[in-house]
């Protein structure tokens, strides 16, 4: 039986057993079990075994999906990914947002790090710089509507003078828009009621 034996907190840990899985979602293993092997639950089996292990953002997703409380993760906050070519933009927004315990903030300088950053951290908002090489608003769009996982995910495409055209065509694929430069206040209205524009 696949059980967890780690000394670590459940809450604090990045890879899951099908037992800790079933633990935190408060159903039985052989649920969990039957998920993953349908493909409802992403992860991976341990090479020479037949023991599954689930990452920590799919199990957060597959909480999400199936209104399961995130108490028992840790979860009370919200993830933003902040993709901007300029680390001081990512290290002031941190700070800015740092005192506020609903917010949680990951940055990434470029799209190959993006990428990465949402397959990891699966956040619940992400905001993009449109100028950065490599992330067009609409195709950046279009593949994170299309795709399951993020589907859900709130996109905010920030830009300033001379990027009307790129934040018309954000706007015009579902996403909210940030003008530059930005009052740290007005981000944290945005974030907490929604509003744009």
């Amino acid at each position: 039986m696949d059980r967890p034996n780690s000394p670590i907190a459940l809450h604090d840990k990045t890879v899951f057993t099908t037992g800790e899985a079933a633990e935190l979602c408060r159903v039985s293993q052989q649920t969990i079990i039957r998920c993953f092997d349908n493909g409802r639950l992403q992860g991976f089996r341990v090479p020479g075994s037949r023991f599954r292990r689930i990452p920590r953002a799919e199990l957060i997703r597959f909480m999400r999906e199936n209104d399961i409380p995130l108490g028992a993760m840790g979860e009370t906050r919200h993830t933003i990914l902040l993709v901007d070519s300029d680390p001081e933009i990512i290290r002031r927004v941190g700070e800015a947002l740092g005192a506020d315990s609903a917010w949680s903030l990951v940055g990434a300088t470029n799209a190959l790090e993006a990428g990465l950053a949402l397959e990891q951290n699966g956040p619940d908002i992400a905001l993009f710089d449109v100028t950065l090489p490599g992330l067009e608003p609409e195709s950046t769009c279009r593949k994170l509507q299309a795709h399951a996982r993020f589907s859900d995910l709130r996109m905010i495409f920030t830009g300033g003078a001379g990027d009307e055209e790129r934040l018309a065509v954000a706007r015009r694929c579902g996403a909210e828009v940030l003008r530059k430069p930005f009052e740290f206040e007005a981000l944290r209205g945005m974030l907490r009621n929604g509003t744009t524009r």
